[in-house]
C-alpha cells in the first residue's frame, strides 16, 4: 500500500482512538510507520534524503517501534507499505500524522495517575518528536535541493537532479 494511504488510515485509526490504551497504539503504530517510510527512502528515495532517512528507519527513541508491546496484539500497518510515491507528500502527512500523536499522548499523559502509561506517553512522546525532527530535516534537504539552481533538471523523473 502506497505511504500516503497508510499515514491517512493511521490519522483515522488515532482520531477514533476511545482509550488511553488505544492512543498509545497508534503511537507506536506511527512510529513503526515512520521506520519504514525511512528505510524505504534510505534504499531508494533522493540522494539528498538517504543519510536522514535511514536515520528515521532506525529504532528512533531508543527503542525499535516494531517490537514494542502495544503492537503485538493487533499487526503493524507500516508491512503493508509498498510504495513511497512523492517523497515531499508523505514526508509531510507524516509529519502531520507524528504532530497529531504528540498532542494525543500529552493528553493522556496528563490525564493519568497511573506511572507506567504515564512513561510509555514520554517515551512514545520522545520517539514522536525525535522522528518528525528528522521529518523536518528530510523536507528541509528537498526544498533546498529544489531551489538550487545549479542542479539541472532531472525531466525523466520529474524532479530536480539525480535521484
Amino acid at each position: 500500500m502506497e505511504a500516503e494511504r497508510l499515514i491517512a488510515s493511521g490519522r483515522h485509526a488515532l482520531a477514533e482512538s476511545r482509550t488511553a490504551l488505544d492512543i498509545v497504539a497508534e503511537a507506536w503504530q506511527a512510529q513503526a510507520l515512520a521506520q519504514a517510510i525511512g528505510s524505504h527512502l534510505a534504499l531508494g528515495g533522493p540522494l539528498e534524503l538517504r543519510g536522514e532517512a535511514r536515520g528515521l528507519g532506525e529504532a528512533v527513541g531508543g527503542r525499535g517501534a516494531l517490537d514494542h508491546p502495544a503492537l503485538r496484539t493487533g499487526g503493524l500497518r507500516a508491512v503493508q507499505l509498498t510504495a513511497v510515491g512523492d517523497a515531499r507528500t508523505a514526508l509531510t502527512a507524516l509529519g502531520a500524522l507524528l504532530g497529531e500523536v504528540g498532542i494525543a499522548l500529552v493528553g493522556v499523559a496528563c490525564a493519568t495517575d497511573e506511572e507506567g502509561l504515564y512513561w510509555q506517553c514520554i517515551e512514545a512522546m520522545d520517539a514522536a518528536d525525535e522522528a518528525n525532527d528528522r521529518v523536518r530535516a528530510m523536507l528541509r534537504r528537498l526544498s533546498l535541493r529544489d531551489h538550487d539552481p545549479h542542479r539541472p533538471p532531472d525531466t525523466a523523473r520529474g524532479r530536480a537532479g539525480p535521484g
